[in-house]
């Protein structure tokens, strides 16, 4: 499922008067709600469907695969999803 198609079952659930443009309003205000929060409280935590957290990759050693050549990789974060138990049992 691509972000159009979540914007199609979005706005099929929530019925038939409402347009697209609303249900494409309604996912993005959740998309940037979870960005914000994960940056500021470094989680965001859905009951019933899974965490969204920073994860930090500390710097190490890498091989540039083209030349084989050894190379330091810095060190970053990324966001780890954690599904939840019930998300887990559902499939």
């Amino acid at each position: 499922m691509n972000k159009s198609e979540l914007i199609e079952a979005v706005q099929k659930a929530l019925g038939g008067e409402t347009s697209k443009r609303a249900a494409s309003d309604a996912v993005e205000a959740v998309l940037e709600a979870i960005a914000k929060g994960v940056k500021k409280d470094k989680a965001v935590q859905l009951i019933g469907f899974g965490t969204f957290k920073v994860s930090k990759r500390a710097a190490r050693m890498g091989r540039n695969p083209k030349t084989g050549e050894a190379m330091k990789i810095k060190a970053s974060k990324s966001v780890k999803f954690s599904p939840s138990s019930a998300l887990k049992e559902g499939l």
